[in-house]
């Protein structure tokens, strides 16, 4: 198939590496917002600008959009979904409802095939939470991620005026998720369960007071949780928070027998050295289901829920039967 990667920053250089690993992909070209001249692409692989896209029409099956959630994924995608097949890995979970519409509607009108929020959460922790509920309609669904760096929440921060740089990690709350662990089915508010730590790097005289209330106050982000922000130099930013690990859990306890006699706990977890580079492969992974359903005229929005997981493979039907049935 081949691929356009829309964005170049942490997920597009993951997706270039997922993408040089498959033997099904061929790489089109990185599309930029910025000059193209300024982006450091791999030997051989051809810059665009973003507004060379359109006149790609035809030679492009499918175009992973590597923006994020907070301001360029709401615009980007249903914009490019009226000239292409796209995939994004939007990740705030409040507004998919209202994110689906849109591409929907745009993928619908024009004869495309979109899906978004692939990735882990949202993404493979959505179809763990689904097939857990299913098997075990009488129980209790928590998920817990971290402890982490979230890329969306991170970049929602280095938004706001006056941010330099910035990463936050998503820490689950360790009595939390011990009760679960435990089969006490504790109800437990979004508070209770985790706690985010935001490191942030300012640019010179800007109002921090300012800048740790808006973070606080972030609906959607940070608004329903303990939150701590902590400012610190570049330097310690890049000598202690350069990597991007994440991970998560999610776990279903739930009983079964006619009096509820016999208790169950089924867990889906990730440890994950790159964030970044994990939720590419995903993506590319769900591309590859689109661009298949696309050719089978299964035209507009989808998410993780309604792909086979046949799809996402490289291999024949028979050959998965014999190998991972």
């Amino acid at each position: 198939m081949k691929i356009a990667i829309y964005g170049y920053g942490n997920l597009g250089k993951g997706v270039y590496a997922a993408a040089k690993n498959a033997k099904d992909v061929e790489l089109v070209g990185i599309f930029t917002r910025r000059p193209p001249e300024s982006v450091k692409a791999p030997q051989g692989v051809a810059v665009y600008s973003a507004d060379a896209l359109a006149s790609f029409k035809g030679q492009i099956d499918v175009v992973l959009i590597c923006g994020g959630s907070a301001t360029d994924l709401p615009v980007l995608t249903p914009a490019l979904a009226k000239d292409f097949n796209v995939v994004d890995s939007f990740d705030t979970h409040a507004k998919i409802p209202t994110h689906f519409e849109n591409v929907h509607n745009a993928a619908v009108a024009s004869g495309h095939t979109a899906l978004i929020s692939a990735g882990w959460d949202p993404g493979l922790f959505s179809l763990a939470r689904v097939y857990a509920e299913a098997v075990l309609p009488n129980g209790s669904d928590y998920t817990f991620w971290g402890r982490g760096i979230s890329q969306g929440h991170s970049d929602a921060i280095r938004r706001i005026e006056g941010v330099l740089d910035a990463r936050q990690y998503t820490v689950p709350v360790p009595e939390a998720l011990a009760a679960v662990r435990e089969g006490k089915e504790p109800v437990l508010s979004t508070r209770e369960k985790h706690t985010r730590e935001c490191y942030v790097v300012a640019k010179e005289g800007a109002d921090l007071a300012r800048i740790e209330k808006e973070i606080k106050e972030m609906p959607n982000y940070f608004a329903d949780y303990d939150t701590t922000v902590t400012f610190i130099s570049l330097e310690e930013l890049k000598e202690k928070h350069s990597g991007m690990p994440h991970g998560g859990s999610v776990i279903r306890t739930g009983k079964t027998g006619v009096n509820g006699e016999h208790h169950h706990t089924v867990e889906y977890s990730l440890a994950l050295d790159s964030n970044p580079e994990f939720t590419a492969s995903v993506l590319l992974a769900y591309a590859r289901a689109i661009v298949k359903m696309s050719a089978k005229g299964d035209y507009g929005c989808k998410t993780v829920l309604d792909i086979a997981p046949a799809d996402l493979s490289t291999l024949s039907a028979e050959e998965l039967r014999a190998h991972y049935l």
